[in-house]
C-alpha cells in the first residue's frame, strides 16, 4: 500500500490528482480520489498501472464540476 500512495502521489504533484485518501466509513474502509485528466482513457491507464492494482477494486465516474480559474 506504500507503493499505492506514492504512486497516486506522483499525480498529485503533477496537478492530476486534487484529492486522495481514505475514507473514514464505519462501515468499512475505502479510499476515494478527485482527478482531472484528458481522458477517460488517460483515467484507466492510472488504474491499470497502480501497484495496488488487484487488491483494490476501482471505479469511476465522470463529473461535471464547477472549478476556480488556474
Amino acid at each position: 500500500m506504500q507503493r499505492h500512495v506514492v504512486y497516486w502521489k506522483d499525480f498529485m504533484d503533477q496537478g492530476k490528482v486534487l484529492a486522495l485518501g481514505p475514507v473514514l466509513d464505519p462501515q468499512g474502509a475505502y479510499g476515494l480520489g478527485i482527478v482531472e485528466v484528458e481522458s477517460e482513457q488517460e483515467v484507466k491507464d492510472m488504474i491499470a498501472a497502480d501497484p495496488a492494482n488487484g487488491l483494490n477494486k476501482y471505479e469511476y465516474y465522470v463529473m461535471k464540476a464547477v472549478t476556480p480559474k488556474k
